[in-house]
């Protein structure tokens, strides 16, 4: 799955939450009311959890519940606790010989440039929070 959509999958699921607060809601609950996988949703949720961005709940009655208030939890951390490799990652082999010496130097500036666009990138959506969110989708 790619980074844009488990991100946009995981902020359905956070809002479908925060609509149906203060009652937890299973996997199964979520995935019939978003249209996203059940199985799916629960991987995603499972790095949500441990980064305190979801609590899960055992039982018959159980299911996840947002850990914070919307207006606490922010885009960029929920993309950061789903994204190990970044949104412009460049996968350079370093211990193949270059044919041409510029092979390394191009590398180095696609390096440079998309560790630079990352940084504007999530600067932008510490700016955003799910309460945003969900208030301008509403």
């Amino acid at each position: 799955m790619s980074a844009s959509t488990k991100l946009s999958n995981s902020v359905k699921a956070l809002c479908f939450l925060a609509y149906s607060s203060p009652e937890p809601c299973n996997s199964t609950v979520i995935s019939k009311q978003t249209g996203i996988n059940a199985s799916k949703l629960r991987k995603l949720f499972s790095a949500l959890v441990k980064e305190n961005i979801l609590t899960s709940i055992q039982g018959p009655f159980g299911g996840f519940l947002l850990a914070r208030d919307p207006s606490d939890i922010r885009l960029q951390e929920i993309y950061c606790a789903l994204e190990h490799k970044k949104a412009f990652h460049l996968d350079v082999n370093k211990d193949l010989e270059p044919k041409m010496k510029e092979s390394g130097l191009i590398n180095l500036f696609f390096t440079n440039l998309f560790s630079e666009i990352q940084v504007e990138i999530e600067d932008k959506m510490k700016l955003v929070t799910l309460a945003d969110i969900i208030h301008q989708t509403k």
